[in-house]
This record gives structure tokens, sequence and C-alpha cells, in this order.
């Protein structure tokens, strides 16, 4: 039975980290912990909950650059970008702590002559985190910070791919002065991930990945009656009317589609762009596409790193040969990127046209450095292919006419609406999918109903 876990770097190939896997021991001693420390901290006032919060997200700020080195040889993230992961993380933090103070109070009612009535919010119990590699401190982040505010306790299991964000993560906390027991981490094999989802111990599961994944989670969950938040794929849309700025258009759908080599859940993978602008489009999106520097990593000049892993490169190489296959035109030469090498996690971005949804690039999350770009008519059109599709996490629309920009977005089946921008998140919206992309929320005031249950208090004055 395989009792280590290593990491392996898509940097060098080289092992960057190893970790023993938790024994069956460890792991109850784990959850018996997070039970007992759940009790007093759930009793902690929530300015203290709030100030213990901030300081570990001071940690993080004063630890920032150390951090983004560690993701960069983890995950393969170039190193000018990793550090700013720890601003993401911060401005996260800082809206639920703030917004702790409203989403927690209880909920009081018009009065009722004889009657005292109001809502608590009551903390879950025990929050068992499952986080993604591809922003380890991004995701985790959002369940994390609003079930600690609500007075959980929380297990964190990080990907094998990035173990030491787990690490960190309980290191901040401890630093600010987080009772023990309250927030710990488990490096976990599959079959421990599952039993741990089983177990009574577990009070909700907080998952993000893959659909895959996220099946394997609401089977394991399945009769215990708990919450489940899945936070899963996408393969987010987007439309450029006749009316857009062109450049800002062009711009902001190639950084969707690219950055962090395209590895992000909502992420820019299909593009639809009017008829009368389309070949315009195309021409600077290539060129945009030709200034990226893919290489290694560490090297501050790098603008493109490599794929997590080989598999994954192979994945989206796939991809690419089937669509040409069947008639698409890819616009960059893999020359021009000479780090691009077959059999390893580099690999060239590419521009695709000529494409339509029976290619499994216009319809198969790509997770990779590769964009298909469709021309269409209409509006409707448009619309009609965003939505087709199994997914549902983000859909953006650049256009100047905002009215119809809107308009159009309320057609659109998705959790997130974009005018004129991608891939981002404000911390206080909503974080929600359809179809596929998974179901439950976070951040937003809404976030913290997930991590909490509802007491009603009905009180008869006699």
């Amino acid at each position: 039975m395989t009792t280590m876990q290593h990491t392996v770097s898509p940097v060098d190939g080289s092992v960057y980290v190893s970790r023993e896997l938790a024994t069956q021991p460890e792991i109850q001693r784990t959850l018996d912990n997070a039970q007992r420390a759940q009790k007093s901290w759930a009793a902690t006032a929530l300015t203290e909950r709030q100030a213990i919060c901030s300081k570990a997200v001071d940690w993080f700020e004063a630890h920032k650059d150390e951090i983004g080195q560690e993701l960069t040889w983890q995950m393969g993230r170039p190193i000018r970008y990793t550090a700013g992961e720890v601003g993401g993380l911060a401005e996260r933090a800082r809206y639920m702590i703030e917004a702790s103070d409203q989403a927690l109070a209880p909920l009081t009612l018009p009065e009722k002559p004889g009657f005292t009535r109001y809502i608590k919010r009551e903390p879950v119990g025990v929050a068992f985190v499952i986080a993604p590699w591809n922003y380890p401190y991004l995701t985790a982040v959002n369940a994390i910070v609003p079930a600690l505010l609500a007075g959980n306790s929380v297990v964190l299991k990080h990907s094998a791919q990035t173990p030491l964000c787990a690490e960190r993560f309980v290191e901040a906390f401890k630093a600010a002065g987080l009772p023990d027991g309250v927030f710990q981490y488990l490096h976990l094999s599959h079959d421990d991930t599952q039993s741990i989802i089983q177990s009574d111990d577990v009070n909700y599961v907080a998952f993000t990945g893959s659909v895959q994944g996220g099946a394997h989670v609401e089977r394991a969950a399945a009769g215990r009656f708990i919450g489940v938040g899945l936070e899963l794929g996408g393969k987010d849309p987007a439309y450029v009317r006749e009316d857009a700025d062109l450049d800002v258009a062009v711009e902001t759908t190639i950084d969707g589609a690219f950055f962090n080599a395209g590895q992000s859940c909502c992420g820019i993978e299909r593009i639809y762009v009017h008829h009368s602008i389309y070949d315009a489009f195309v021409d600077k999106a290539v060129a945009l596409v030709n200034q990226y520097q893919l290489g290694r990593p560490d090297d501050p000049d790098t603008t493109l790193g490599p794929v997590v892993r080989t598999g994954a490169a192979d994945f989206v190489r796939g991809q690419i040969q089937d669509a040409v296959a069947q008639g698409a035109i890819a616009h960059i030469d893999e020359a021009h990127f000479p780090a691009s090498e077959s059999g390893t996690p580099y690999l060239a971005p590419q521009v695709l046209t000529n494409v339509d949804h029976s290619m499994r690039v216009m319809n198969e999350e790509s997770f990779g450095p590769v964009v298909g770009i469709m021309r269409v008519d209409s509006d409707a059109l448009a619309i009609d292919l965003m939505n087709d599709s199994d997914f549902g996490l983000t859909a953006s629309i650049f256009t100047n006419d905002i009215p119809t920009g809107v308009a159009l977005g309320e057609q659109l089946e998705t959790g997130t609406f974009f005018i004129n921008r991608c891939d981002y998140l404000d911390p206080a919206l909503a974080w929600t999918g359809v179809k596929q992309s998974g179901r439950g929320c976070t951040l937003s005031q809404l976030g913290f109903d997930a991590f909490t249950r509802p007491k009603s208090f009905h009180i008869k004055q006699l």
C-alpha cells in the first residue's frame, strides 16, 4: 500500500516535495480534535474570529514571495504571477471578514404582539474542504474563511500537486492565534478521502475539482444528509458583438484564455465573434498570442509556463489534432515557441478557427492553452451557441450597448455573467454554476449560508 505522496514539478520533472499520507489513527485523531475544538470556537465572539482571520491574511501577505516560489515549482505558473495569488486571497478574505457581521447576524422578524421571533445562523460543525491545484489558495480561501468565521472547524485536504499550500494555510492561522484543532490539514489517499466524507465526524464537504471528482463526492456523501458544495468545470464562452471595443475584447479574452496556461475553470475556452469584425479580431488575437514567452516558469521573462503534467498537455494536443483533422485551422506555428516539446508539459498556445461544436475542442473542457474562435451572424446565434454546453460557470459579452448586453445576459445559462470583462471573481458576488459546473455557492453574503444552519426562536411572552 502506498504510504508516500510525491509531487512532480512540471518545471523540470523532478520530485519537488514528498509527504507521508495520513494513517488511520492520525485521521481519526484529527477528526476528534476538530469535533472537540469546534464547540469552544463556536462560542468565541465573532469579533475575535474576525481578528484571527485578519492576522492570518497579514501572515500571507508577509510571506507572499516564498509562497509564490513554492507555487511556481508545485504547479508551474510563471514566477512573475504567482505572488499575485496572495493578493487575490487577501481581497477575498478581507471582504468575507467585513461581510460576516451582516451575513451571520440573526434574522429579525416584524413585531407580533405577545411574541419574540428571530432566526439564528448556527455553524454546521466540521467542514471538510477538498481543494485543487490550479488556484490552490484562491479556491481554498473561498470555503476556509467563511467556514471559520461562522464558527466551524475545518479539515483541509489539498491536491497532491500542491501539498505545501495546505501546510501554509494552517501555518498562517496558527501564527494568527487560532486555537488548536480548529483548522487542520491531512495528506490523503483517494480511499481515505472518501472515508472521511462518509464519517459521522464531518458535517459539510466543500469540493473544487473535476466533474468526475464531484460525482465521486456526491456518491460518497449519499444518504448522510449533509451539505455538499461542488465547484466543478467550465467551458466558458465569450461573445464579441459588432459594436465592441475591438482592442479591449481581444486583450481581455486572450488573457482570459491563456493566463495560467488556460488552467482555469472560468477561463475563456470558446469565443464567438460577429462576422463584421471577425477577421480583424482573429488577426489581432493571433498577433497577441505570438507575443507570449513560453518557457521555464522560474524565469522572470516567461509569460506562459507548462501545464501541470505531461498527460494534461497530451490531452490538449489531442484536442487540437482532432480539430485540425476535422477541418479546423491552426494559426500558431509551434516553431515560434521552441520550448514546446512533445512528451513534456510544455506546449505552444494555439488559436483555432473554422471550428464547430462537433469538435472536442469546442464541447469538452480543455483546461489548457487553446481557444476556438467562431464567426456568428447574429446575437441569437451567439446565445444559442454559448448555451450549447454541458457547463455553465461564467459567460461574457463584449459590447458598448450595455442595455442590450444585459438583456442578452438574461438569456444565458450561467452562474456569473460579465460585460466587457471575464475570468474574474468579485468576492461581493455569488460564485456559483449551473449544469455540470456544479452546485452550491461561495463568496458574497450568500456564501456563508452553506456553513450555517438556521435555528428558529419562537418565544411567547406570558
